[in-house]
């Protein structure tokens, strides 16, 4: 059928007015709530992401920006919206990456100001910032931390962000300031050497309308709900463990909703209406960081450093006491183990049947999520990358950051292929955000968009 060019001009325009509409429909949906996203998993399906891209020349890269101070907490996404959350002082402070052992934290006493940042999820403009305290920190950091650890969660009105022995503070989402609670000195530190003050990193999270936080530190550990209105304590449950940096995760299967958090002696699951224990595992790793992830009836639990380094697979039922007499051995609740395969840094990452955990070394490790069978075991780079951003997917790759800012992209099948690798041109020690087609990765001074 032939049209005339007022018809075509008509066509056209509809078209890119449609296409718009649908583009502002689909960034209004655009949701990455809390660290690694919805339920921690790290994964959105929902498009495909470039696996390439190239910051010289633009390709791929759809925006990027200034972010002012030192923070390795990720950014969060609710419709057009990108928080972020930082400790800016004066100077340029130390940040040391790499594979080593030193523990003792940077003598550094200089005023903070912890701030929140909102950027358009569409340009990167920067929409409001606000100063939630400027104060010298109660605790110092280890060389590779920062002041400002803990991702923010958000529920689309408020923004919750988790500042340490600074507080948990609770905005709007034009930066105003709705609540702040004073949760005490949070020491987190090698618990070997309590002197070595290496600072907190536990995000918050956010589920029907309550805030869930862990605070495993030196003294006085817990793990408490606060209302997400005003910010008075729902429950508090105490904890007796060595000091811990994962997040909390909220669990919904097995006829009950939990909290899960991540331990040396004391992993386990808390009722979420009151707090009350329903399980607990001892062993592990004794400097527990990744998160629990969860997947096909099963919660995938690692820790590592010490004498083991686990993998370990538990039933959502679980209850009681499951800790094994072996830390390889399987019993009601525990469907797999393997005690020397397990993640120091990052949170593992599950795509259908496949479980992926990388070590801090970059050695990549892929398990059947069902019966923990090792499908791969292999080598991201040749030695001197360290890694500590957790992984992320759009469900077709996985995109690992190493420290030093180089991307791994790698196919998300049972069989190993790094499918690209690419540079950020900068220190990347914060896990990626994933919304509206754009892969979001925040580097030492930026905040970086790609995307098809």
């Amino acid at each position: 059928m032939n049209r005339s060019p007022v018809s075509c001009r008509t066509f056209v325009l509809a078209a890119a007015v449609f296409a718009g509409l649908a583009s502002r429909l689909t960034a209004a949906d655009a949701r990455w709530p809390q660290f690694r996203g919805p339920n921690a998993s790290g994964v959105d399906d929902s498009r495909a992401l470039p696996t390439q891209w190239d910051l010289a020349t633009g390709e791929h890269v759809r925006w990027k920006t200034t972010v002012p101070g030192l923070a390795h907490s990720a950014p969060v996404v609710w419709g057009d919206r990108v928080y972020v959350t930082t400790a800016v002082g004066p100077g340029t402070p130390e940040l040391k990456v790499g594979l080593y052992g030193d523990i003792e934290p940077v003598p550094e006493h200089d005023v903070q100001q912890w701030r929140l940042l909102a950027f358009g999820l569409a340009t990167g403009e920067r929409i409001w910032g606000t100063t939630a305290l400027e104060a010298r920190p109660q605790i110092q950091r280890h060389p590779k931390a920062t002041h400002c650890n803990s991702t923010p969660a958000t529920d689309g009105r408020h923004v919750v962000a988790l500042f340490g022995s600074e507080g948990l503070f609770c905005f709007d989402t034009a930066g105003r300031l709705k609540w702040r609670r004073d949760l005490g000195k949070l020491d987190s530190g090698y618990y070997q050497v309590p002197s070595a003050q290496w600072g907190f990193a536990s995000s918050p999270v956010i589920h029907d309308d309550r805030v869930i936080v862990l605070a495993d530190v030196q003294k006085g550990s817990f793990v408490g709900a606060f209302d997400l209105e005003d910010g008075h304590e729902l429950w508090r449950t105490e904890r007796r463990d060595v000091p811990t940096w994962g997040t909390p995760a909220v669990v919904s299967g097995g006829g009950r909703v939990q909290v899960v958090v991540n331990g040396w002696h004391h992993s386990g699951g808390y009722d979420l209406s009151n707090g009350h224990e329903l399980w607990r595992l001892d062993g592990g790793g004794d400097i527990p960081v990744p998160t629990p992830i969860s997947a096909n009836g099963l919660i995938y639990l690692t820790s590592a450093h010490g004498k083991l380094r686990p993998m370990r697979a538990v039933r959502w039922d679980a209850s009681g006491d499951i800790t094994p007499g072996d830390p390889a051995n399987t019993n009601a609740a525990i469907a797999w183990a393997h005690p020397r395969q397990g993640s120091y840094m990052q949170t593992p990452l599950v795509i259908g049947t496949n479980l992926w955990g990388c070590q801090d070394n970059g050695v990549l490790t892929c398990f059947d999520t069902q019966t923990g069978v090792i499908r791969y075991g292999e080598r991201l780079v040749a030695g001197g990358q360290g890694f500590t951003a957790s992984p992320v997917s759009d469900g077709r790759h996985l995109y690992f950051p190493a420290e030093t800012g180089d991307v791994y992209v790698v196919a998300a099948r049972p069989e190993f292929k790094v499918v690209a690798t690419n540079r950020l041109g900068e220190t990347c020690m914060a896990s990626p955000a994933i919304a509206d087609g754009l892969l979001l990765f925040r580097t030492r001074n930026r905040l970086v968009a790609v995307g098809l």
